[in-house]
């Protein structure tokens, strides 16, 4: 198969085309946002595709738990989403699926029936390749066999994802769904890891400042929790983009607590101590050697073609 980013991109338009897929409204803003604020500075073009409503997710800011929210939730939380979309300067599709919800208890209770840890993994892998071949990503950014963190819709957007990123190319694969686009890079996104906890509580300590990471550090365990960032291959550095970030996360303000361990660490510790944003590299098709600083590494435009000769 030809590689397709050689007729991807011209000088009118963006270099590349980035895609990211998520599984809840506020996880495009807490995880990869500045990456994505950087590239749309950069004239490239990101797509978010969020897989739930998250009409099941609780209500984590006290100031937005009030009556008239709770009972439209689903509504208040497309609005939040728009919002926050706006503000990174993304296109967004809502893949329509309905949130899972987070199984609490001992025993946990069973799954709704409904929701889209149990929706049908073709069904659902087809509206993927829907919207890989209509936006036509040259890469894809999902979360790892984990979710991440052990969420059932995060789980399910890695298994739709993987699945997705085989079939988008594949002329024999739900032939209805447009014609074949095959991204050309696949990445995880880890913006948790045990390194990256350790330097803002150790940054914070020294300065004289109280520390939220103490209390996880003393329960992590080695030997239980493997740490994804130790799988790390691409470090975007995106700081300058931080406060849009931060402008988006507050955009979910029935998710997101303006005086929560979000905005805990001064943003000058945030730039100093841990500057980038972090992916592990795990499908390429063209050639770029780990470590990587862009997640467009390796990629060329006909526009460089040319001038290469």
């Amino acid at each position: 198969m030809s590689h397709p980013e050689m007729r991807a991109a011209d000088a009118a338009g963006p270099r590349f085309r980035l895609m990211t897929v998520h599984a809840h409204p506020d996880d495009e803003s807490s995880k990869g946002a500045a990456t994505s604020a950087r590239y749309v500075a950069e004239g490239h073009e990101v797509t978010v595709v969020t897989c739930t409503g998250g009409e099941r997710g609780s209500i984590l800011n006290p100031a937005m738990d009030r009556p008239e929210v709770v009972a439209d939730l689903t509504a208040v939380r497309k609005a939040e989403m728009a919002r926050a979309a706006e503000i990174l300067g993304v296109r967004h599709h809502w893949l329509g699926f309905v949130d899972s919800g987070l199984p609490e208890g001992d025993p946990k209770p069973p799954l709704p029936e409904d929701c889209f840890a149990l929706a049908d993994l073709e069904e659902a892998t087809e509206r993927l390749v829907r919207l890989i071949r209509a936006e036509r990503p040259h890469v894809l950014v999902t979360y790892d066999e984990n979710g991440g963190y052990p969420h059932p819709d995060h789980i399910r957007t890695h298994e739709v994802s993987m699945a997705a990123w085989e079939a988008a190319g594949d002329p024999d694969r739900y032939p209805d769904a447009g014609a074949p686009w095959q991204p050309l890079k696949l990445y995880y996104s880890h913006g948790f890891s045990k390194a990256r906890m350790v330097a803002f509580h150790e940054a914070l300590l020294a300065r004289g400042l109280e520390s939220p990471y103490a209390e996880w550090l003393e329960r992590w365990d080695d030997g239980d929790r493997k740490d994804p960032g130790l799988r790390v291959t691409t470090r975007v550095r995106c700081d300058q983009w931080f406060p849009v970030r931060d402008e988006a996360l507050k955009a979910h303000a029935t998710q997101i607590d303006p005086t929560s361990r979000w905005f805990f660490v001064p943003p000058e510790i945030q730039c100093e101590v841990w500057p980038t944003e972090d992916y592990e590299l795990v499908r390429s098709l063209v050639d770029s050697p780990t470590p990587e600083d862009d997640l467009f590494s390796g990629l060329v435009t006909s526009a460089d073609k040319a001038k290469a000769g």
